[in-house]
């Protein structure tokens, strides 16, 4: 079984990363979510029909639940149809990340082993993360915290997602905020200016 949250829409030209091992047809169950890459809400598990049919049977997430609002659908479709015809958009969503990726090691944060367009930067500590989030949050910069128990005490996170979508004058912004609150609160060691700055 294969959770590809992180990957489907990006990985393997967009088609995942069991495709871009050449794996695709060793995985069973693959599943993911349609809040990423397809902008949209819900998520799939693709299977055979046994144990499909099983799932929805005795999945207690599934039973008596909704289907999706035919507009959620339609944004799903919409999103495929554009990563299948336009790939392009995918090149740019991992240009926008390995720029940040590296924006972000340079300044001194640890961004773990991250390998896709959602990137965390490792905090640690429950109440800096939140306060962390707050003042990046002033300098305009959203971020989705991550506490415990989603994470281990101690080894709580800010997690960051980039898109095509985005500009480098976008990036250079969120750096320049990270920078910023990195050094206030002693996340990251401050730069001595340089002379002529």
């Amino acid at each position: 079984m294969l959770d590809d949250a992180h990957g489907v829409g990006v990985t393997g030209q967009g088609r995942g990363t069991a495709h871009q091992f050449g794996m695709t047809d060793q995985v069973d169950l693959m599943m993911g979510t349609f809040s990423k890459s397809f902008a949209s809400i819900g998520g799939f598990i693709a299977g055979s029909e046994e144990v499909i049919h099983y799932i929805q049977h005795h999945a207690r997430a599934l039973i008596f639940s909704a289907a999706l609002p035919a507009p959620s659908a339609a944004a799903v479709l919409a999103a495929l149809d554009i990563i299948e015809t336009e790939p392009q958009h995918v090149q740019k969503a991992w240009n926008n990340a390995d720029y940040m990726r590296k924006g972000l090691q340079e300044l001194g944060y640890n961004t773990g082993q991250s390998v896709t367009p959602i990137i965390p930067v490792h905090i640690g500590e429950q109440y800096l993360t939140g306060i962390t989030w707050g003042a990046l949050i002033e300098e305009g910069v959203y971020t989705n915290p991550v506490i415990a128990p989603a994470v281990p005490p101690n080894e709580c996170l800010l997690r960051t997602s980039y898109m095509a979508t985005h500009t480098f004058e976008h990036l250079d912004r969120a750096l320049a905020a990270f920078k910023t609150v990195g050094e206030r609160l002693d996340l990251i060691p401050a730069k001595s200016p340089v002379v002529g700055d």
